[in-house]
């Protein structure tokens, strides 16, 4: 990634992503792709923030999770815990900067009923039919 101060590029810094939108070499969208948002979700807005504001383009960036579960009990009677952290989700998407998209293979119920994450978090599906093309319109 070039950082360029004053329309001169300075330097190059790596910078990692695991899906990278490209469309005649311009990065139309840069995606972030876990197994949970626990211990994850604040990075990837951080790396919004940062991406964006060292590149001086406002490129869109989305996340990708399986779930938000991990097992919880003892053998046999097993049961599920949500990891997922609304109060983190919804402070960085109101107070830093919202994703561009968020996708779950697996929602959670908070997902399908808080007034202000359902607005923000949708099911993978959505990412494949609707979203990645209007990433690559932009």
């Amino acid at each position: 990634m070039p950082v360029i101060v004053e329309g001169e590029e300075l330097f190059k810094m790596s910078y990692q992503h695991d899906l990278i939108i490209e469309q005649s070499n311009e990065i139309k969208a840069i995606g972030s792709v876990k197994t949970s948002s626990k211990d994850r979700i604040d990075k990837i807005f951080v790396d919004k923030f940062l991406y964006n504001k060292l590149t001086g383009i406002d490129t869109p960036h989305f996340a990708v999770f399986l779930n938000d579960v991990q097992r919880n009990g003892k053998e046999p009677n097993y049961g599920i815990n949500s990891t997922f952290l609304t109060g983190h989700f919804k402070g960085y998407t109101i107070k830093l900067n919202p994703l561009d998209g968020v996708y779950y293979c697996d929602l959670r119920p908070v997902m399908q009923t808080d007034k202000i994450i359902i607005n923000y978090i949708n099911t993978l599906d959505y990412l494949l039919i609707e979203d990645i093309w209007k990433f690559i319109e932009i």
